[in-house]
């Protein structure tokens, strides 16, 4: 159990306080026997995220035949090429959507266990490493994901181009399209495009999710919810923080702390009342911020610009104004 987290209390670092000051092995944690169902059913999501990330690296888009086929609407043969070229692209969006659903089927499970009242949140996060782990890993691939979302301007083009196509080929009656022909069906077809319609998909998903959780759970504090969130953001923020800590990392460890803390501040930011960035929040925002403008530019530019562009309360005026300056610049 000690693995993960090591309670190593160091009164020298007065900005911590004690309850966050954790070292957590992510290198090497393995579940406990009392984490084992949940961790295996969310190992099962969890397996696939590797590869949705690296196919939506990989999309190239129809953006040339669509082009051609928009330019040209008489001529049937690029209206046909440009059909085919988008059909199977569509087939990959139906799975990046499909694994949402995904996500929607596990994270109750996960929060169920790491946010129950029987435990403090800290007693949590010392108890159930792995879980900790586990909801470390969805945000790291939900900020990944929406990220190369919005930098692949191809996805949105291709599906809306893909929905306009094939609404008009049915009300034209071009040809009888056969259930199971098409790429997805045009009742999936309008979920989908609720979904990518969304600057921050994943995220949208995330924190629907969370706040049905907290809404469903009536009997559960949202306290009990958001102190686990703050407490991840600020032991996260920690690990880097602390010399002693970061030594033990590898630098790709070190980027996944600074993501995970940014991805939880986020989410906490989207299903709390007031948000992240008011001073009741729980969350040392200051020391976030700073640990993140203290790394190199181009490994944390994007997660810099995900508090400033996907937050939900940062405007508002209880952020406080050095908070705001700190991410103006």
């Amino acid at each position: 159990m000690g693995n993960l987290l090591r309670i190593l209390m160091n009164n020298d670092q007065p900005s911590s306080k004690a309850s966050e000051n954790f070292f957590v092995d992510f290198e090497n944690v393995q579940p406990t026997e009392s984490e084992e169902r949940v961790w295996h059913l969310c190992k099962s999501v969890l397996d696939q995220a590797t590869d949705i990330v690296m196919e939506l690296q990989r999309y190239k888009g129809a953006t040339e035949e669509i082009r051609m086929a928009i330019s040209n609407p008489k001529i049937e043969e690029l209206q046909e090429k440009a059909w085919m070229a988008v059909s199977p692209l569509v087939s990959k969006l139906k799975v990046f959507f499909e694994f949402s659903l995904e996500l929607e089927r596990v994270i109750p499970e996960l929060l169920g266990e790491l946010c129950s009242e029987d435990l403090s949140p800290r007693e949590h996060l010392e108890q159930q490493q792995a879980l900790f782990k586990q909801f470390a890993e969805i945000l790291d691939f939900v900020l990944k994901f929406d990220d190369l979302k919005m930098t692949t301007p191809a996805v949105q083009n291709d599906f809306s181009y893909y929905r306009r196509t094939l609404n008009r080929r049915k009300m034209a009656n071009e040809e009888e399209v056969q259930p199971g022909e098409e790429a997805v069906s045009n009742e999936l077809a309008n979920r989908m495009s609720l979904f990518y319609a969304q600057a921050t998909p994943m995220l949208k998903a995330l924190s629907d999710i969370t706040d049905k959780f907290v809404t469903g759970n009536k009997e559960l504090p949202v306290e009990q919810t958001t102190d686990c969130l703050s407490m991840m953001a600020n032991i996260c923020r920690v690990m880097i923080e602390n010399p002693e800590y970061r030594s033990r990392i590898k630098d790709d460890t070190q980027l996944f702390c600074l993501r995970v803390m940014v991805g939880v501040i986020i989410l906490y930011d989207h299903v709390h009342p007031v948000g992240a960035f008011a001073k009741t929040s729980g969350i040392e925002m200051k020391g976030c911020i700073k640990i993140l403008k203290d790394q190199d530019h181009t490994n944390v530019e994007s997660l810099l610009n995900a508090l400033r562009y996907t937050t939900k309360h940062l405007q508002d005026d209880n952020t406080p104004r050095i908070i705001k300056s700190m991410l103006a610049d």
